[in-house]
């Protein structure tokens, strides 16, 4: 909320000073009036949809914020594509670098599917074990790791660090000093500076985000604790120290494939000087969401035929169908025992026709 506050006023102070250069201004009436209701609206809209976003995450299948998220992405293709075939007319861009552009987005989406599947599989064995007068057989199995663990945040927090002096900008308005201006317009997009800045913070963020969510202590802990190892690697210390091996080759690859997926189309928009919403950040938080969702779709699937199986294997008379019959005869004698005793005449017999139906 603190953060969603400073950008609000931010924005306020933005809209009051745009155009004071030149005698003019973007808000009629600018003043306390008029910031303090952008801040109540836009904390308020936020709210709104953080609210709806736990709605559907509790009701629906997916992550809400980012299902609202990736409708806003979606919902300006349309006109992203409109907009370049517009400025393809008018001649501004060529037919040839169209039809680059849209092939080279089928790349990147293929190219972020098949990266966000890859994984590294380290073999787990189990060894045998003897329970009571019964010997278990050793089993063997794979820890997964991702290529890229972090998902989304390292982009979107690089984004909104680089976004910071804008923020203070906004609220110097045109009497800024001269300093702010000069390195606004260095971290502009496209810029040398912004684009090293923003692969060097993407880059940050995935070793950062990655050592939060990954501890391979605690993973070697586990491991130890039933049984499992690493073949040719002693359990324990040395296991924690293998694992961190492996996790920062991989998340080395995984932060070099998010900064490149980044930074190619900023570097396509400053060299084309067209901006449109093809690459980084939105085909990455579009393809993530849409695979998340998909999965918890095809889990809920799995789930329902399972459900499915169990009702059947109860009305063939396993077990569980033993214990559901047990259950109805004890309900329909407590029905009969209800009625014959005359507290409740029709409940009991109406309980005893419900079960028994």
């Amino acid at each position: 909320m603190f953060l969603t506050v400073v950008q609000a006023y931010s924005i306020a102070r933005g809209l009051e000073n745009w155009g004071a250069s030149d005698g003019v201004s973007a808000v009629i009436q600018p003043g306390l009036f008029f910031q303090f209701t952008t801040v109540i609206t836009l904390l308020g809209g936020t709210l709104f949809l953080m609210w709806l976003g736990e709605q559907i995450t509790s009701r629906g299948i997916g992550n809400g914020i980012s299902l609202i998220i990736m409708a806003g992405i979606v919902a300006a293709l349309p006109g992203a594509l409109t907009q370049m075939f517009e400025l393809g007319r008018q001649g501004a861009i060529s037919g040839f670098t169209i039809i680059a552009i849209l092939v080279g987005v089928l790349a990147v989406i293929a190219g972020i599917v098949f990266m966000e599947r890859a994984q590294r599989r380290v073999l787990i064995q189990y060894p045998k074990r003897q329970v009571g007068n019964r010997m278990s057989q050793g089993d063997s199995s794979h820890l997964p790791l991702k290529l890229n663990t972090a998902g989304v945040i390292p982009p979107i927090f690089a984004s909104s660090i680089l976004l910071m002096p804008l923020t203070i900008a906004q609220f110097a308005g045109s009497s800024g000093p001269e300093w702010l201006g000069s390195a606004i317009s260095m971290l502009g997009h496209g810029q040398p500076l912004y684009m090293a800045l923003y692969g060097a913070g993407i880059i940050f963020f995935c070793f950062l985000y990655t050592g939060i969510v990954f501890d391979p202590v605690e993973t070697a802990d586990n491991l130890k604790r039933y049984g499992g190892f690493i073949p040719g690697i002693r359990p324990g210390q040395k296991t924690a120290e293998y694992l961190e091996y492996v996790l920062d080759r991989i998340t080395l690859i995984g932060a070099l494939y998010l900064a490149a997926i980044c930074l190619v189309p900023e570097w396509i928009i400053a060299s084309l000087g067209v901006g449109f919403l093809f690459g980084g950040t939105s085909l990455l938080i579009v393809v993530n969401v849409t695979m998340d969702t998909v999965a918890q779709i095809q889990g809920h699937l799995l789930a329902h035929q399972y459900e499915g199986l169990l009702k059947r294997s109860r009305l063939r008379g396993g077990p569980a169908g033993e214990e559901v019959a047990d259950e109805h005869h004890s309900a329909r004698t407590a029905g009969r025992r209800e009625g014959h005793a005359g507290a409740a005449p029709g409940r009991g017999a109406r309980h005893g026709a419900a079960v028994d139906r």
